[in-house]
């Protein structure tokens, strides 16, 4: 007769969560031997810790934490969600689902009055980009350089920057133009006013010599993110439009990052009243509590839709808990005024803080944003703005970025650098008291990139 034999395992020797995460996990955009993530044990409001070692967050994460950490209200609609259905099939229709795309549509501007859901900001400008192809019967999209719109197969093509070149050659029918960067201009521009008429001129040069009847898209992120929070001069985005318009072209604004709070608006094209076909959204939608995208799409492209399939769909589409998550976002929005706050202390706060502080530091070229978006711009001569590193530095090239980041986060502040420039992207509901704390501790880590000053 045969007697079944019960055996336990030993049991498996404790492991930290760093050791486990060097044993297993596999980062985005590193070299996997050379990095030694640190663990967040938590957070709250503006503040995240790495167990006893608290900092004041001026990165918002991946700059989508607008509405701070574990806002009480978003955690609670997340539980309530969790606990009456979790999930749902895109083809079935669902309270909560329905109610965060009527709201996204009551926020957004003109008729864009539907809203496709995505599980990110990647997947939100592949589909824009999918829905101007079908609806213009074009496949052509421009795109800036010093642009990211993603990293799935069509938005790394769309993007403008070093992150793409690991994927090439890759979708083709993209074509990168350069947009108006006055510090640093393309066009030789003195002021706000040429760089944007230059801007606009090179922009319809490109058109003519692509050719207008073969360009699906002109796809945009409204304020540029991580390529150097490059806010648009102000007649930029309505000459984009007029373009747009006279070519039959479909206007996306990728506004990920721009968008929910991050520029004192819903949307940061209404900062210039301006209505494009398609936006991009993710990010603060929701504060990246749960992952969520999409695009809020206009009439007349819906319509190219009514009567025939969009070829395109994904099995979380507007997931329950990511839309509970948004639809108490927009709620939190409204009730305690985020969008005032935004503005208020970036107007008596943040941008006088950093233009003293620009004062006082011979490393700082440019300063430069808008709402709870701004860049300082690090160079070793204001006279030749040569940067404090070289374009795309990495290894010992890319010291002096890393001793100042190594600097911030020493006096307690966590920063978000970005080849020679360090930005300050705070979530939206950051205080004046903490904003001026942080602004202390940035002030005090300038030292350190002075140090690499020439003249």
């Amino acid at each position: 007769m045969l007697r079944r034999v019960t055996t336990t395992s030993p049991a498996a020797p404790a492991t930290s969560t760093t050791d486990a995460d060097r044993a297993h996990v596999f980062h985005s955009w590193s070299a996997q031997a050379t990095i030694s993530p640190i663990e967040v044990t938590r957070a709250q409001g503006s503040h995240f810790w790495t167990g006893e070692t608290k900092y004041l967050d001026f990165s918002s994460q991946l700059v989508n934490v607008n509405i701070g950490y574990q806002h009480p209200k978003l955690v609670a609609a997340i539980q309530e969600q969790a606990g009456r259905l979790l999930t749902v099939s895109p083809a079935f229709a669902n309270d909560a689902r329905s109610e965060a795309a009527r709201l996204i549509a009551e926020v957004a501007p003109g008729d864009l009055d539907s809203v496709f859901f995505t599980n990110g900001g990647a997947e939100a400008t592949e589909n824009a980009m999918r829905m101007a192809r079908l609806h213009t019967g074009r496949q052509k999209v421009l795109t800036t350089y010093r642009s990211y719109h993603g990293a799935t197969a069509g938005a790394i093509a769309a993007t403008g920057e070093p992150r793409r070149w690991g994927s090439e050659p890759s979708v083709p029918g993209i074509v990168h133009f350069w947009g108006p960067y006055l510090y640093r201009s393309p066009f030789h521009a003195t002021t706000e006013a040429e760089e944007c008429e230059r801007a606009l001129q090179h922009l319809r040069d490109t058109i003519m010599v692509e050719g207008a009847s073969t360009i699906a898209a002109i796809m945009l992120e409204t304020v540029v993110g991580t390529n150097g929070v490059l806010v648009p001069p102000d007649r930029y985005l309505a000459g984009i439009r007029e373009i747009c318009d006279e070519h039959g072209i479909v206007f996306i604004a990728d506004e990920v990052m721009a968008g929910f709070g991050r520029c004192g608006e819903w949307f940061a094209v209404d900062r210039w009243g301006v209505t494009p076909d398609l936006i991009c959204f993710a990010k603060g939608v929701n504060s990246g509590y749960v992952p969520l995208g999409g695009v809020v799409i206009s009439a007349a492209i819906a319509a190219t839709f009514a009567d025939r399939a969009y070829p395109g769909g994904l099995t979380y589409s507007g997931h329950p808990l990511a839309c509970a998550s948004a639809v108490a976002s927009i709620g939190i929005f409204k009730e305690e005024g985020i969008l005032e706050h935004v503005r208020g202390v970036e107007e008596t706060v943040l941008r006088p803080g950093l233009e003293e502080i620009a004062t006082r530091h011979p490393s700082v070229g440019d300063v430069r944003g808008v709402g709870f978006m701004y860049a300082v711009e690090l160079v070793r001569s204001r006279e030749s703005r040569e940067p404090l590193v070289p374009f795309n530095a990495s290894g010992e090239a890319a010291a002096p970025m890393a001793a100042f980041a190594a600097e911030c986060k020493k006096n307690g502040l966590w920063p978000f650098v970005h080849f020679n420039r360090t930005h300050v992207v705070p979530p939206c509901t950051t205080t004046a008291a903490e904003m001026r704390e942080g602004l202390e501790m940035l002030d005090a880590a300038l030292a350190v990139a002075d140090t690499y000053v020439t003249d």
